[in-house]
């Protein structure tokens, strides 16, 4: 366990966050079994023994493989998770639900394959970035690549399709990208290419262009696109400074869309009040600027960026989820780390922080 935990504190917070999650993830679950979902036992139980008792042992296992093999094959392994997230695109395999092919059949569960394909794509950019940081200035040896590391993930995300999930994966990678002392100058295209490739993307697909439309007139279709966004701020509201109280939750019953998925964050809001939505942000936001020292520590670029990496997707991933739900920006459909529904994501979610700590635990070595 002392190898293990490397560093107690960042170790302690995933703890925290884990069995947090659960507890709050098995209250929202009241609601589904209210509407008569006879499969919420199966689910409670994947939560806890795929996503919680499997995502610890994964964890365990990334925290103790030696980083040097790690970035040895990451290639490998991105190009391994390239390859899963194909899978969802094969008859018989993929399962396509709500307009979008993002998940597998593999038989007891499902599993949504761009979970380990964000993991894959911060192991294996690190991995590059590492040995070329001195020579990011050249438009050739910076740029160029990263936009070729990313098109494969984009590409197939994008596919499925899984607007949110691409731009977790950039917004990642480019923090990586200028750690690595990437020119600013580079800023600039990146953004214009940004922008383009959204406007491309509301320009084919008319739903994300409603997003934004929502987004900007939430009232304008309160009981069409409009719903979710309105009751989860009535729920958000209605929680007041202290909650209704664990549990007590009246919006997870009959009015929230996917209590124990996108919208999990407004029924804990509502039970635990602003008191309880600060303090679980206060614990992403103390995943994160721990998972950064640890980086800032490191013996090595690689393991730095790689715990860099795994810090920014968590904090960028949880902030979209929360801002979502709060009308900041629109409707995302990501789901809140540690809490939100799906026992594959969260085990994907522990490997990854086991990953920091192999980080911490190598930067340790004297």
């Amino acid at each position: 366990m002392k190898r293990l935990a490397a560093d107690k504190t960042f170790f302690a917070l995933v703890a925290t966050a884990s069995l947090s999650g659960l507890a709050i993830f098995s209250s929202a679950t009241l609601g589904l079994l209210a509407r008569e979902n006879p499969g919420i036992s199966h689910d409670i139980l994947l939560q806890a023994g795929l996503g919680l008792g499997g995502g610890f042992v994964a964890l365990a296992i990334a925290a103790l493989v030696p980083l040097p093999m790690i970035k040895k094959y990451a290639p490998y392994l991105y190009a391994a998770t390239l390859l899963l997230t194909a899978l969802v695109f094969i008859p018989g395999v993929g399962l396509r639900a709500n307009g979008a092919t993002r998940w597998i059949n593999i038989g007891f569960t499902t599993m949504q394959p761009g979970e380990f394909l964000k993991i894959g794509f911060v192991l294996a950019w690190a991995a590059w970035l590492a040995p070329k940081a001195r020579q990011l200035a050249d438009f050739k040896k910076g740029l160029v690549p990263f936009l070729a590391y990313l098109a494969p993930a984009v590409g197939l995300l994008l596919l499925e399709p899984n607007t949110s999930t691409t731009m977790l994966v950039v917004a990642t990678g480019a923090v990586m990208y200028f750690a690595a002392g990437a020119p600013w100058r580079d800023f600039g295209i990146l953004i214009a290419c940004v922008v383009l490739g959204l406007g491309a993307v509301v320009a084919l697909r008319p739903y994300v262009l409603q997003r934004f439309e929502t987004f900007i007139h939430p009232s304008a279709n309160s009981l069409g696109s409009g719903y979710q966004i309105q009751q989860s701020l009535i729920a958000v509201g209605s929680g007041g400074i202290t909650g209704r109280g664990f549990g007590e939750s009246v919006a997870k019953f009959n009015y929230l869309p996917e209590p124990d998925g996108d919208s999990i964050f407004a029924v804990f809001a509502e039970e635990t009040g602003f008191i309880g939505a600060v303090l679980l942000l206060a614990l992403f936001v103390g995943i994160a600027a721990r998972g950064i020292v640890i980086a800032g520590n490191a013996r090595e670029l690689y393991g730095g960026l790689v715990a860099l990496g795994i810090s920014f997707l968590i904090i960028f991933q949880a902030f979209i989820n929360i801002s979502a739900m709060l009308g900041i920006i629109p409707l995302t459909g990501l789901p809140l780390p540690f809490v939100s529904h799906g026992g594959t994501a969260l085990l994907a979610l522990l490997l990854s922080c086991g990953l920091v700590l192999n980080v911490a635990r190598e930067g340790r070595r004297g």
